[in-house]
């Protein structure tokens, strides 16, 4: 074990690296009760996404630690479940199935580009203004989407948006349970989004507001449901073509930066600040991201909450190791899973703090260079507003190519952008309607 994940020579040893993988389980499980929750939204069968969720993150985070030997975990991504579920189903109107089939496509795509530099090429053609403000306008709309869920804020015929009822038993309760996540998280307590969801769920039970299931534990069943059920031929048909490139251009930066975020933490950066053993960690998002497709759930991205492992002493890919048999045990935890990811108040805290911590992406943006915080400020504010990320980046695309040719900086803009411009503006033109 020693030589496989070179314990000795990065100053760790096995007990350590088991705490750091249960830390770091517990401060991301909460994904494999509220991706199955937005993607059940679709009318994909709960069960079946339930599985898909964790036998992808197992896949790719077992990929990243036998191989690249980082510890750092992926499982579907928050954001990317978001733009399935509201943007392409409910917003393009396509089937669940279609979508898997965009995530597929995408896949094959990320799968060619992690084992060429291509991958790199699109990486610097994307100004880091725009990267930032994708993160930030993807952390306003995923806590929209649980402000809304829980009926803190409703619909209105003259506003758009208005509060809704706090009395409402669902919505007081989801406050008290961003209260309880909030303190914990305030106090550094490990697993803090975890933990708040099972006290808010042990409320909600107190409330009256469901019914425990009659068994706690069952064997794995439904993943038949989701699995291969993908529609590719209705992905070209529909036209989807930039939704594809969405997919990709969210989990290609968006990994890439939470990966490299998390090895400079650990100390396993090269001393020119190069990612070591970088391909195999591409790879494993990769190929995670084309199997989830497979069986059933929205792409796969790097997971921040991989930080907490490598604070609780986390350096090799043991600490990934650790955590892929953890997922594999709540496999067969389906019943209560189901019954909490159906109370809103259990599950929107997650969300709008997941939006919280994306949101901060807004300082590293320059506002004082028109160019480059103009077409940002169009993606972070029309990404929530529209209920689209593929049309809140598409605004922010055409319009940054633009404002740089009028300002005369037209040469700024890597070749490979312009074609992105392109690409969103017969999408929003000519595919949208």
């Amino acid at each position: 074990m020693d030589n496989w994940f070179k314990l000795k020579e990065r100053g760790t040893t096995v007990s350590t690296e088991i705490i750091a993988g249960l830390t770091t389980f517990f401060t991301m499980v909460y994904i494999v009760i509220v991706n199955p929750g937005i993607l059940s939204s679709t009318g994909m069968d709960f069960n079946g996404v339930f599985i898909a969720t964790i036998l992808a993150s197992i896949v790719a985070t077992l990929i990243m630690g036998l191989w690249s030997n980082y510890p750092i975990v992926l499982a579907p991504g928050m954001g990317l479940n978001a733009f399935f579920a509201y943007s392409v189903v409910s917003g393009y109107g396509a089937s669940w199935q279609v979508a898997l089939g965009a995530v597929f496509i995408a896949g094959i795509l990320f799968v060619i580009l992690s084992i060429t530099s291509f991958r790199y090429m699109l990486l610097d053609a994307i100004p880091a203004s725009l990267k930032h403000a994708i993160t930030a306008g993807i952390g306003l709309f995923i806590t929209t989407v649980g402000l809304q869920n829980s009926g803190i804020i409703i619909a209105s015929e003259s506003n758009l948006i208005t509060i809704g009822n706090l009395a409402s038993p669902m919505t007081y309760l989801t406050i008290i349970g961003l209260l309880i996540t909030v303190v914990l998280m305030a106090y550094n307590v490990k697993g803090y989004l975890f933990i708040g969801m099972v006290i808010t769920a042990i409320l909600a039970w107190i409330l009256g507001l469901f019914q425990m299931p009659s068994s706690i534990v069952s064997m794995p069943h439904g993943l038949a449901t989701t699995a291969f059920q993908l529609d590719l031929s209705g992905v070209f048909s529909s036209g989807l073509y930039t939704i594809i490139f969405t997919f990709l251009l969210i989990t290609l930066f968006d990994t890439t930066g939470t990966m490299l975020g998390v090895a400079e933490q650990a100390g396993l950066l090269n001393k020119d600040g190069k990612f070591p053993r970088s391909r195999g960690a591409l790879l494993a998002d990769a190929v995670g991201t084309t199997v989830g497709s497979l069986l059933g759930t929205s792409p796969t991205s790097a997971y921040i909450e991989s930080s907490t492992g490598v604070a609780a002493g986390g350096r090799t890919g043991l600490t990934a190791v650790v955590v892929s048999v953890l997922l594999a045990l709540t496999l067969f935890f389906s019943p209560i899973v189901s019954v909490i990811s159906g109370i809103p108040a259990i599950t929107s805290p997650a969300l709008i703090i997941v939006g919280f911590f994306m949101i901060s992406a807004i300082s590293k943006i320059d506002w004082k260079e028109l160019e480059e915080a103009f077409p940002a400020f169009l993606i972070i504010i029309l990404v929530p507003l529209t209920h689209s990320i593929a049309t809140g980046i598409g605004f922010g695309f055409i319009f940054y190519p633009v404002l740089k040719l009028l300002r005369g900086k037209g040469k700024e803009v890597h070749p490979i952008f312009y074609i992105f411009a392109v690409l969103f503006l017969i999408q929003l033109v000519f595919l949208d309607h």
